[in-house]
């Protein structure tokens, strides 16, 4: 395995000026690490020299990830059981498997007055973020996911994507329709936007890897857009998804999922950091399922190299682990359905 990935990652320095008090509402920091099973957790942390910010949290759970019909979830399934509270078919997006349309944690939050952000290193219409925001049955009718963005009153949004909403087969340009969203052009822009509801496109398709090019800034676009929601009234809900890790997975790549684990778990320390001057923050990090069936066959303590193998190109049903901090992490522990992490959140909001 090449070594060269480690020096493309530095320690993330956060200092974020706490401006609620533990008696204001709570804000939600979802972390969904896509493919994320506890191999992949396991590999990243040895290669990350033994190391993962997950050691500090207290409150640790587990989450069954099936779909109605298949032990063998895919992110729209599971995105839609997290995001919106039942479990569906492979492939739908805010639907259940009664056809009926759900509405999601992050409208549910909107509607009651906080704002909200999406944060991907994927496409921003790819399934797991798709799934707090789209009602759709198929998850790669990609443009008509873009044009349910376009409509919905996100605050923040960072992801790939853009050309499903400017170069599109009805000739519209969402862009130019999202006249109250500031789309800026590069993340310089983002940070310096004082718009109240800014989306920043990444990349014009699917970002590529890290391996590929990629900068590993998922963590900076989590402080810039921290920074934004500290400095307004509102308490908050927000989404980040470490989307390429389950790309690893599906390649059988360990070098692919452990490089994205490291930046996946650089977001998760400015997560936490900002909980620890926030109590009024829970912060929640698990997954919508595995990918690869990853087991570490062999392995050195010096210098932490492992061996690794894989039983499937595609996901497994196996448990997925859920981490919390914060303001009602205690909800979180246990064994439950994914769905429950919906309803876990909703009772913390004082909403169910």
């Amino acid at each position: 395995m090449r070594k060269t990935l480690l020096t493309l990652f530095f320690p993330l320095l956060v200092v974020v000026q706490a401006q609620q008090t533990p008696d204001s509402p709570l804000n939600i920091i979802l972390l969904i690490g896509d493919g994320m099973g506890l191999s992949q957790i396991s590999a990243g942390m040895y290669v990350n020299n033994n190391q993962t910010i997950l050691e500090d949290f207290s409150v640790i759970g587990l989450s069954k990830t099936h779909a109605t019909n298949s032990l063998v979830t895919d992110s729209a399934a599971s995105g839609t059981a997290m995001a919106c509270g039942e479990k569906t078919y492979n492939g739908v997006l805010g639907i259940n498997s009664k056809n009926k349309k759900l509405k999601s944690i992050l409208e549910i939050c909107e509607e009651n007055g906080y704002n909200t952000g999406l944060i991907a290193n994927s496409s921003i219409v790819h399934a797991t973020p798709a799934s707090f925001y789209a009602n759709i049955d198929s998850r790669y009718k990609y443009e008509k996911i873009a044009l349910q963005l376009s409509e919905s009153n996100v605050d923040y949004f960072i992801g790939g994507g853009k050309k499903y909403f400017n170069k599109r087969e009805d000739n519209r340009n969402l862009i130019k329709e999202m006249d109250k969203i500031d789309v800026v052009k590069n993340f310089n822009a983002y940070k310096k936007s004082g718009s109240e509801r800014i989306g920043f496109f990444t990349f014009n398709d699917e970002p590529p890897s890290i391996i590929d090019g990629r900068p590993p800034l998922l963590g900076k676009y989590l402080t810039a857009t921290l920074d934004k929601l500290n400095k307004r009234i509102e308490p908050f809900f927000l989404m980040v998804e470490g989307s390429q890790i389950d790309w690893g997975g599906h390649a059988n790549d360990i070098e692919y999922i452990t490089s994205e684990f490291i930046e996946f778990n650089e977001a998760i320390e400015v997560s936490l950091n900002f909980a620890k001057n926030n109590s009024n923050t829970l912060v929640i990090v698990t997954a919508d399922h595995e990918t690869g069936g990853l087991a570490i066959t062999m392995g050195k303590t010096k210098g932490y190299e492992i061996v690794a193998g894989f039983n499937t190109g595609g996901h497994s049903a196996t448990m997925v682990p859920v981490f919390s901090y914060g303001k009602f992490s205690e909800l979180f522990g246990g064994i439950y359905d994914n769905t429950q992490i919906f309803h876990k959140m909703t009772e913390a909001l004082g909403v169910d």
